[in-house]
């Protein structure tokens, strides 16, 4: 009798940690846009609601957001946000994120917020639009298109 409880108890723990390791690996994904690709979804909204440590989205993402056109009515595709340490593009590059074809743009490698980054943006035409002011998270579309403009480029 003794056997078959330790059996069972090692069954049980075998199987919750297989469970843990597969929901804890889910976040830990590297998830990354490029351009053309279209396997991003639900444009405009913030990322991070579903992608962060304990979220139910594929990977923790440290930077995401939309593009849009001047008019924020259509989204732009294969442009490029750099993050960099200081404004209009000067400093230290921390971070190149490729726009994919729906717009979106997003990543789960580590970026340093801590001093704070100015986002650059560059559509597929070579038209630049520069963030004025630091950011010290990347949940773009939290604010941009709630609170304040949708990001955009030409």
């Amino acid at each position: 009798m003794h056997r078959i409880s330790s059996i069972l108890l090692f069954v049980v723990l075998l199987i919750g940690t297989f469970l843990l390791t597969q929901s804890c690996q889910k976040n830990n994904e590297t998830n990354i846009s490029s351009y053309n690709s279209t396997e991003s979804h639900n444009m405009g909204q913030n990322c991070m609601n579903c992608h962060w440590t304990d979220g139910k989205g594929q990977g923790a993402f440290m930077a995401a957001g939309t593009v849009y056109d001047s008019l924020f009515t259509t989204r732009r595709s294969n442009g490029t946000v750099k993050l960099y340490t200081g404004i209009n593009a000067t400093g230290t590059l921390k971070a190149t994120i490729e726009v994919d074809g729906n717009g979106n743009f997003y990543t789960t490698e580590n970026i340093d917020f801590a001093s704070g980054v100015y986002p650059t943006i560059t559509g597929s035409s070579g038209d630049i639009h520069y963030m004025t002011s630091s950011i010290q998270m990347g949940q773009c579309n939290s604010c941009h298109g709630v609170t304040t403009n949708k990001i955009w480029v030409q």
